[in-house]
C-alpha cells in the first residue's frame, strides 16, 4: 500500500500538468457560437456620439430562457447582478490574436453591451461584442445601430479573431486549481509533520475519508494491484469535479462542470490514460475479436466503443449539471412570468427542493465520473487472454 504522503505529492504534480492542459484547450473552446437572433431582437441601441443606453422598460417581459442560458454559458466578464448599463460585473482580460498581432483590453470597454453597438478600437482595428462573442465590427451600423451583419439565414457573417480571452470559466478553473492545491499541500505537510498514523484534524479529518474512498473503493476495486499509479489522476478528477459542482450551485459563480469544453478535456484525458496503459490483449480484443468470421462486423463496433465510453462520460456530466441549473432558474423565473406574489411560495419551495437534489447530484456525478474512469482503465489493463484460457480450462475440467 502506497503511503498517503506519496499519493499527495504525486497528486500535486498532476494537478499542475492537467490544469495547464485544461487551460490550453479551454481557451480554444470557451467562446460559444452566437445565438441566432434576427436584428429585430436586438433590444439595446446605444448612441455612438454619447454612448448612452435608451431607457430600459421595467414592464417589458423577461425572457427566462435567455437568462438561463446566460447563466450556464461562458462569458468575457463575471456578471454579479443587474441588467444592461446598470449591471455590476467584474471585467476580465480580452486577448485576441489578429492579423496585426496580439490585442488585449478589458471587457469593461464594451460597457456591458452584447448587441454589437459598442465598438472598441485597438491598433487600428474595431471590435464588437455580440452575444458574448468578439467579432470585427462592420464599417457602418445596421438599422438597429449594431455593427454586425446578419445574413438571410439570421446567422452572423462578421469575421472573428482568434479568442484566447481569460473568461469566467477559466478564472473559476484557476481559482479551483489554487484552492485544491493549497488544501492538498496543507494536508501533505500535516502528514509529514505528524505521521500517517496520527488522528486527522480539521480539513484533514473531513477529506481523508473521501481520499481513502477513492483510493480503496474506486481505484483498487476497479483497477487492481496496479492502481497506485492511477490514484493521483482519479483524486484529481474526483475533487476537481466535486468542488466545481458545489461552487456552481452558488448563484453568481461560473458553470464550469456544465460546460461541454471542460467535460470534453476530462474525457480526452481519460481516453489517453486508458489506452496508453492498456494491455496487449485489450488491443487484440479490439482488432481481432472472436469469432473471427464476424471480424468485419465486430472490429468496427469494438473500435467505436473505444471512443463512445469517454464520449458518454462527457455528455453525462455536462447534461446533468447544465440541466439542473436550467431547471432551478426556470422555477425561479415563474415568479416573473406570472408577475404574481401568489406563485412565489410554490416557486421557492420547488426551487429549494431542486437545490437540495442538486447537492446530491453534485456528489453523485463526481463519484460516477471517477468510478467509470477507473472502470475503463481497469478493463483496458485486464488480460483478456487469461480470462479466455481460464474459461476453457473450467469447461474442460467440467467435462
Amino acid at each position: 500500500m502506497a503511503s498517503k504522503i506519496s499519493i499527495y505529492k504525486r497528486s500535486q504534480g498532476i494537478f499542475l500538468v492537467i490544469f495547464a492542459l485544461f487551460f490550453s484547450l479551454s481557451l480554444n473552446l470557451n467562446a460559444s457560437e452566437p445565438v441566432e437572433h434576427s436584428t429585430s431582437e436586438t433590444h439595446a441601441v446605444i448612441s455612438e456620439e454619447h454612448g448612452e443606453h435608451k431607457a430600459h422598460d421595467p414592464n417589458a417581459p423577461i425572457d427566462i430562457s435567455k437568462v438561463a442560458f446566460e447563466h450556464i454559458l461562458d462569458s468575457h466578464s463575471w456578471h454579479l447582478w443587474g441588467d444592461g448599463h446598470d449591471a455590476l460585473s467584474i471585467p476580465l482580460p480580452v486577448i485576441l490574436k489578429t492579423d496585426k498581432g496580439i490585442v488585449t483590453f478589458l471587457s469593461s470597454e464594451f460597457h456591458h453591451d452584447l448587441t454589437g453597438t459598442v465598438v472598441v478600437e485597438k491598433d487600428g482595428q474595431r471590435f464588437v461584442n455580440y452575444e458574448d462573442g468578439i467579432y470585427y465590427a462592420t464599417d457602418m451600423p445596421n438599422e438597429n445601430g449594431s455593427f454586425v451583419a446578419i445574413g438571410a439565414d439570421k446567422a452572423l457573417t462578421n469575421a472573428a479573431p482568434l479568442d484566447f480571452s481569460i473568461t469566467k470559466n477559466v478564472v473559476q478553473l484557476f481559482l479551483t486549481a489554487i484552492l485544491i492545491f493549497l488544501i492538498f499541500t496543507s494536508i501533505a505537510r500535516s502528514y509529514k509533520k505528524h505521521g500517517i498514523t496520527s488522528a486527522p484534524k480539521g480539513k484533514q479529518s473531513f477529506l481523508e475519508p473521501l481520499i481513502v474512498f477513492v483510493r480503496d473503493d474506486i481505484a483498487k476495486e476497479n483497477i487492481g494491484a496496479r492502481s497506485d499509479k492511477y490514484v493521483p489522476y482519479l483524486l484529481t478528477v474526483f475533487f476537481l469535479v466535486l468542488f466545481n459542482n458545489f461552487i456552481g450551485l452558488i448563484p453568481i459563480s461560473a458553470n464550469l462542470t456544465g460546460n461541454i469544453a471542460f467535460t470534453l478535456v476530462l474525457s480526452v484525458f481519460t481516453l489517453i490514460i486508458t489506452n496508453v496503459g492498456a494491455s496487449g490483449s485489450y488491443w487484440k480484443h479490439i482488432f481481432l475479436p472472436k469469432p473471427y468470421f464476424l471480424w468485419f462486423i465486430l472490429m468496427p463496433i469494438e473500435l467505436v466503443g473505444v471512443f463512445s465510453k469517454p464520449f458518454a462520460l462527457m455528455i453525462r456530466l455536462f447534461a446533468n449539471i447544465a440541466g439542473g441549473h436550467i431547471v432551478v432558474i426556470s422555477l425561479v423565473g415563474l415568479i416573473f412570468i406570472f408577475k404574481s406574489y401568489a406563485i412565489a411560495p410554490v416557486s421557492i419551495a420547488f426551487t429549494l427542493f431542486i437545490d437540495i437534489l442538486e447537492c446530491l447530484v453534485a456528489l453523485l456525478q463526481a463519484y460516477i465520473f471517477t468510478m467509470l474512469t477507473a472502470l475503463f482503465i481497469g478493463s483496458a489493463m485486464e488480460d483478456h487472454s487469461h480470462d479466455s484460457e481460464g474459461a476453457h480450462g473450467e469447461h474442460a475440467t467440467g467435462h
